[in-house]
């Protein structure tokens, strides 16, 4: 209850105004089929080609606002949740929504366990420099 004796909604900030909570960005949806791919260092990239997001009535001010970040430059999951201020899961169901409509592609780093050895990088370096 406040002052005047009226009872508040916990669902309101006074400074933000409502709070949008966030099963409502993601329909309800807790997890994509892409979600396996969307770990938090995947790059995101907008596609360049393709329909503007701001004209596709389906998506959400948070779609339009992932895939303009992404044209700027490829983000990684964790750059959009942060700059978005949005949790990690709500940003990977909003991801894979994207993907499925073309609108961006997600490019996954390389896992260590396939990365050269550094010995290996040695020796072809070497071997390089003695030709």
């Amino acid at each position: 209850m406040n002052a005047d004796g009226e009872e508040r909604s916990h669902w309101f900030d006074d400074e933000a105004g409502p709070v949008v909570r966030p099963y409502a960005m993601t329909r309800g949806r807790t997890h994509h089929a892409a979600q396996h791919r969307l770990d938090l260092i995947a790059l995101v990239v907008a596609e360049t080609q393709g329909d503007d997001p701001d004209t596709d009535g389906s998506l959400s001010p948070e779609h339009v606002d992932i895939v303009e970040l992404c044209r700027d430059a490829p983000q990684s999951v964790a750059e959009l949740a942060a700059e978005l201020d949005l949790p990690v899961g709500v940003v990977r169901v909003l991801v894979g929504d994207l993907v499925d409509n073309e609108f961006v592609h997600v490019n996954r780093p390389v896992p260590p366990a396939e990365l050269p050895d550094e010995s290996v990088l040695r020796d072809v370096i070497n071997g390089l420099r003695a030709l």
